[in-house]
């Protein structure tokens, strides 16, 4: 049996295990948002950045206070200051600073959905101040193999339904075509999404800076029927049970 650690042979961030200094994590390893705020009821309305392990170590924004909290979210938008307009690699990635504006990564979303029946609530914002939202009761992508292919339905809300026209659906970005018309919709309409022929939602298009009319922008065009750009955008990711 190995002996003990020598006394204070071990640093704060370490504990002696089996005659070793082992190191101790310093953070607790939480599956998504829901995990942390059902772990630690004191984060119950404490919206953040936390750390979770999806597919790995990430930083992501919590919602701690909509409808119950633990909401996972997996994009977010509140001004330009980053650039939507990405490569297929960035996308799988991930980008941003979870504190404004950022894409979690598609290979996370995979995995936080791929083992759990999850719902997706999508929050938007004019640049008049309405606020209102989309709700769906089933919201899961595929690997990267299967093009992150898009199963979403059940629609509730207050916004119009602009995804279920992208149910089924591969994502297609700028430097990878998987979209159902000739050209390539992530290049016509600046963005990377779930796109069909082209789309009904836009939400990583291009940033205006007001109310502007364009295909281009961020568009959920079932709220207005119009291509009215939004100011802001939160897509975010709630186990069902």
């Amino acid at each position: 049996m190995a002996a003990d650690c020598p006394k204070h042979a071990c640093t704060e961030d370490a504990i002696c295990s089996r005659g070793n200094c082992v190191p101790v994590l310093e953070e607790k390893i939480y599956k998504d948002c829901s995990d942390i705020v059902k772990r630690d009821p004191s984060k119950n309305g404490q919206d953040g950045v936390y750390v979770i392990y999806a597919d790995k170590r990430r930083e992501v924004f919590c919602d701690m206070t909509t409808d119950g909290g633990g909401w996972t979210v997996i994009q977010k938008r509140q001004d330009g200051d980053v650039d939507f307009y990405r490569t297929w690699i960035e996308y799988k990635d991930g980008f941003g600073n979870a504190s404004k504006n950022y894409w979690i990564g598609n290979d996370a979303i995979h995995s936080l959905t791929k083992d759990r029946n999850q719902k997706l609530r999508i929050d938007l914002k004019s640049y008049n101040g309405e606020e209102i939202y989309a709700e769906y009761s089933t919201f899961y992508i595929g690997d990267e193999d299967n093009k992150y292919t898009l199963t979403v339905s059940g629609y509730n809300g207050t916004a119009g339904d602009s995804m279920t026209y992208h149910n089924g659906m591969k994502f297609t970005t700028k430097d990878q075509d998987n979209d159902m018309r000739s050209s390539n919709c992530a290049i016509q309409y600046h963005g990377a999404w779930w796109y069909n022929e082209c789309y009904a939602s836009n939400l990583n298009g291009e940033y205006a800076q007001s109310a502007v009319y364009g295909k281009q922008y961020m568009v959920w065009y079932y709220w207005k029927n119009t291509f009215e750009a939004l100011k802001k955008t939160v897509m975010m990711i709630r186990p069902k049970n």
